[in-house]
């Protein structure tokens, strides 16, 4: 079993950064691709970012390109989403999520694993 945590969220101002961590135990960590994904109030959850086992191979959903960098220690087991710039729709419950998938994927339904979810507040 894979139980990932994440922690990091806050409330922040316009134009603010924050780096959210994940931090998975269970089952060793590079087997896994890390997914980020969000979910602002009444609506879906929808794709932010996912990064292979390695860390070499990323992809960005495109309101969040240029603005938010997904990264991966895998010597402390944790999973990073560095963001700057945010924005005031960047308003969520940010989680990560575990697949044994080796090709990237945005499609949530992929991953088998899933954190709690740590809320980020950007006021304007």
């Amino acid at each position: 079993q894979v139980h990932l945590v994440e922690s990091g969220g806050r409330l922040v101002q316009a134009g603010d950064s924050l780096r959210l961590s994940c931090v998975q135990s269970g089952r060793p960590f590079e087997t896994y691709q890390i997914g980020w994904f969000r979910q602002a109030q009444a609506k879906e959850r929808e794709f932010v970012a996912a990064i292979n086992w390695s860390g070499a191979t990323t992809n960005y959903a495109d309101s969040v390109k240029q603005r938010f960098t997904i990264s991966r220690d895998n010597t402390k087991n944790t999973a990073y989403l560095q963001m700057n710039t945010l924005k005031s729709e960047d308003t969520a419950v940010y989680y990560c999520a575990a697949t044994g998938l080796s090709d990237l994927t945005n499609n949530a339904r992929e991953y088998d694993y899933w954190g709690q979810g740590t809320q980020v507040t950007v006021s304007a």
